[in-house]
């Protein structure tokens, strides 16, 4: 589903939240060692940078070329592009070699796999018995109370028609997506385990972070502006 973010790349670079660093010191202190990661669906690199201070080496990989374009290049992170799914020689090839990889991550993004086959990667992959696997996403930004109230009629009624209906899974922040491995030591489960991301925003900031959705690519592909003129002026309003 690359091609959804292909048009707004930059815009997606510019205003998609920055994770939390606790997410990566939790996810980090499950590995004991700390020497190859590979995010897998990168995008602009958001979750690879993170890693990037942690491990040693990190793969950062990606369908979408123009992606991979707006990421921050760091000495340790190798941006590679692959094909959306991957046999077991085209991994060793393009990634890594067998029970390599100390952490597998997918940043707000494993909701466009196909599953088996990622699931099949990555018990290929990480090392055994120690490697660890990590998918997150993140819901609706909130605001304050009026804005919240336009976000959610915007979200919920303006942009429906245009949404993928695996967006869905987002909304359920993942937990009908089936995840076939052990829980982390410690833990219960396998998640959903929430963390808190904050960024400061201007008006513009924040509908620039509206453009960059899929579903408002999708509905500008049709002929429809979702943000036009009076929908712009109800978020100021409550602003």
């Amino acid at each position: 589903m690359a091609e959804l973010f292909i048009k707004q790349a930059k815009q997606y670079a510019e205003t998609r939240p920055d994770y939390p660093k606790e997410l990566f010191e939790f996810i980090a202190c499950k590995t004991p060692d700390h020497d190859l990661a590979w995010d897998v669906g990168t995008g602009n690199g958001q979750a690879a940078q993170s890693l990037a201070m942690i491990y040693k080496k990190v793969i950062a990989t990606d369908t979408s070329p123009k992606q991979l374009e707006f990421a921050k290049k760091l000495p340790n992170i190798e941006y590679k592009q692959t094909p959306p799914t991957m046999s077991t020689t085209e991994l060793e090839q393009k990634v890594t070699p067998k029970s390599t990889l100390d952490l597998i991550t997918v940043a707000a993004a494993l909701h466009w796999f196909d599953l088996p086959n990622f699931y099949d990667q990555v018990k290929w992959a990480l090392k055994k018995p120690n490697g660890v696997v990590a998918a997150w996403c993140y819901t609706l930004p909130r605001v304050n109370h009026s804005v919240d109230a336009v976000l959610d009629q915007f979200y919920t009624v303006d942009t429906k028609p245009y949404c993928n209906p695996l967006i869905r899974l987002v909304e359920q922040e993942y937990r009908e997506i089936e995840f076939p491995f052990e829980a982390l030591d410690g833990a219960q489960n396998t998640g959903p385990f929430e963390f808190v991301s904050e960024r400061v925003m201007d008006l513009e900031e924040f509908l620039t972070f509206l453009r960059s959705g899929s579903a408002y690519e999708t509905a500008k592909g049709k002929g429809v502006e979702l943000l036009g003129n009076d929908v712009v002026e109800k978020f100021k309003s409550a602003w």
